[in-house]
């Protein structure tokens, strides 16, 4: 009689088979410790072109801030052909801009491009409040750095601000630090580096002006004697600028409900910041990447669509299909 080892699906291999999958598993162990190894090495060749890159992001801060003027030959850009205009529509719009400029003042560089950036996000925007736009509209550059060679994989969002009435602070940053290893417990849920924890910074705010706390009334009836007092109590209030204070995470990585929600969406925003904001500014300044993002969306969800069609016909299609217990989903 042949011995059978039952696995999660409802299915049995032979003894001697499941032995082998065993092999195969520790196999799969040490490509996910490769696979760690390559993700260093990606680390290394990021702050390699970091460095290339940041050139060109310090010439955009100059041009954004007013530092620095773009010469005509800069400023020529060849339109689409659904954007390009007849000659005469050409000169009218040529007329109409010269007359508005006339109108107003000359603006200087290119004023609140990362407040309207911020507002153009919906994972920004979402976070802004109205009493954060006085002090963004300040904010004159982002910057990413990452760790140095031979130290822990990390890397920092450097936010430079003008001189103003809110903070002394001309730098704010945040600080992601990663992980590239396999869990020794989960090796299998290894899927690239991991962010681990986050430490913000010190606002130091001036004197009436740190819109993180807001200041409220209540009233208080006294037990005995039945007299009421107002007592005036500082409390947290909603703002962008909370994204400086992350939570603490414990040693032992603990966290309640509400802590891991905040640092899940707060990696998630680091994240994009890094990856999406910083290298294409401009293109979230006007719209396009916008656009871009939104077809992207749109085609996954129509092809999740369809998926999802053809597998619940599938489902019910399949005489062993258990709606209670249904199917597990790889990747």
């Amino acid at each position: 009689m042949v011995a059978y080892v039952f696995l999660a699906e409802g299915t049995s291999l032979p003894k001697v088979v499941k032995r082998r999958v065993n092999a195969l598993k520790n196999l799969q162990v040490k490509c996910a410790h490769i696979e760690a190894k390559f993700y260093e090495e990606v680390h290394e060749l990021e702050r390699k072109y970091a460095a290339l890159y940041q050139p060109l992001f310090d010439k955009r801060s100059d041009i954004v801030k007013a530092a620095y003027e773009p010469t005509e030959e800069e400023c020529e850009w060849k339109a689409d052909e659904e954007e390009e205009l007849t000659e005469e529509m050409k000169e009218k719009a040529k007329v109409e801009e010269e007359k508005k400029d006339e109108e107003k003042e000359d603006p200087k560089g290119i004023p609140e491009f990362w407040l309207t950036v911020f507002k153009n996000v919906d994972l920004l925007s979402d976070m802004l409040q109205e009493h954060d736009e006085p002090i963004l509209k300040h904010l004159q550059d982002i910057k990413v750095k990452f760790s140095d060679p031979g130290q822990p994989m990390s890397f920092s969002l450097e936010f430079y601000f003008e001189p103003n009435e809110f903070f002394t602070n001309t730098l704010l940053t945040k600080t992601y630090k990663m992980r590239s290893e396999p869990d020794e417990n989960d090796p299998f849920s290894f899927d690239g580096p991991e962010i681990m924890g986050c430490t913000g910074c010190t606002i130091d705010w001036t004197k009436g002006k740190n819109i993180t706390l807001k200041t409220i009334k209540k009233k208080q009836k006294h037990k005995g004697r039945g007299t009421v007092r107002t007592v005036t109590k500082t409390v947290p209030n909603d703002s962008f600028f909370n994204f400086f204070t992350p939570p603490d995470v414990p040693e032992s990585g603990d966290l309640d409900e509400d802590s891991e929600a905040v640092l899940a969406a707060d990696f998630e925003i680091g994240h994009f910041i890094r990856e999406r904001i910083v290298p294409r500014a401009v293109l979230y300044f006007t719209g396009e990447a916008i656009e871009d993002d939104d077809d992207d969306y749109d085609e996954e969800g129509e092809e999740a669509d369809d998926e999802e069609g053809e597998e619940e016909g599938e489902e019910e299609n399949d005489p062993d299909y258990d709606p209670k217990v249904g199917r597990r989903a790889y990747c």
